[in-house]
């Protein structure tokens, strides 16, 4: 339930634009509420949270700092709002970057997947700037006036901070719909936030590591054909969807089968992780989520010239490739054309 609300104006400061900081809360009825609250928390789809950091200690994170001043206390939200809008106007160091409108929100008692309460605390941001037509009566006529304003169909970016895992800096969802050349600036510069270690991050980066490595070292190290590669990542995906607990050995002797290639995986996570300074966990639950969103970046194509495009979704022994008088082919065996 929306029970605080107050917006603030935040300018471009590299642009020579002003920072207005409201006194006192917006007083709303509940069917504005309401629509706000949709507007505001409809835009958070993914599974995908964060976690506040710091480069030294996590109280220096300015948003940490404000968000557990209001937790601790809500009748700091006017104050600690004001100091979250002036540290979104100072961190501006992009010319590209829009002015907008600044909600700080706190939302009382939602229900988490648990079945527990949780309060959380949104902030969001309007940049764009909408047209539409207001008509009016005017004795026997109507008139069309146009104005512009904030589209309720999506929003540009917000965050929401619940309540809990305070010590590892909250769980936190973001969104940020208008980076305008500016990818960095909402994420890292103002909320200064990275990916939770949670069930969705190792499913998601033990995806990608694999996909690299199928896609990338595999081809340098082994002889394999492009169907065995479009083998290792279908049945990989296979794996994730069939699956309700990831177990790296059992994942790499069923999907990789050979020692030598399994060696190799494990040579080219570890490298992995020291270069992206993560740790990919080994035994983790597998997030249905992560897998669905990451589903396109495993589609298996063989690209022959400028002609064809095979897509490969299953049987490997189905695909045979040679070598004739006219040149390389594939040979598939189908059941039936659709």
């Amino acid at each position: 339930m929306l029970s605080k609300i107050i917006v603030h104006k935040v300018g471009n400061k590299i642009n020579q634009e002003n920072l207005f900081l409201s006194e006192n809360e917006l007083q709303l009825d509940e069917d504005t509420k309401e629509l706000l609250t949709d507007y505001f928390l409809n835009a958070f789809k993914s599974e995908e949270q964060f976690q506040f950091y710091s480069d030294s200690y996590l109280s220096l994170n300015a948003v940490f700092s404000s968000a557990a001043e209001i937790f601790e206390n809500r009748d700091k939200f006017n104050f600690e709002s004001e100091n979250i809008a002036k540290h979104l106007f100072e961190i501006t160091q992009n010319t590209r970057v829009m002015g907008g409108e600044v909600f700080v929100v706190y939302f009382e008692g939602g229900i988490t997947e648990e079945g527990n309460q949780i309060d959380s605390i949104g902030i969001f941001k309007t940049e764009n700037k909408n047209p539409f037509l207001k008509v009016n009566p005017v004795d026997d006529n109507y008139e069309i006036e146009k104005d512009y304003g904030i589209s309720l169909a999506k929003l540009d970016k917000g965050c929401l901070i619940y309540n809990t895992d305070k010590e590892t800096g909250y769980a936190i969802s973001v969104v940020d719909n208008n980076k305008n050349g500016a990818p960095e600036y909402w994420f890292e510069d103002f909320l200064k936030v990275r990916q939770r270690d949670d069930e969705y991050f190792h499913t998601q980066e033990t995806l990608s590591v694999f996909k690299d490595f199928v896609t990338k070292q595999l081809p340098q190290e082994f002889e394999i054909s492009k169907p065995d590669q479009a083998d290792f990542l279908t049945k990989s995906l296979t794996f994730f969807q069939e699956k309700e607990t990831f177990d790296f050995e059992e994942f790499t002797n069923e999907i990789l089968e050979d020692k030598n290639v399994i060696e190799s995986f494990v040579n080219y996570k570890t490298e992995y992780e020291q270069e992206m300074q993560v740790s990919i966990s080994e035994e983790f639950p597998i997030n249905a989520t992560a897998v669905k969103k990451n589903q396109r970046y495993f589609k298996s194509v063989i690209k022959l010239d400028k002609n064809f495009h095979i897509y490969v979704h299953g049987d490997r022994k189905k695909i045979e490739q040679g070598q004739d008088e006219n040149g390389k082919y594939y040979r598939l065996y189908f059941e039936e054309e659709k």
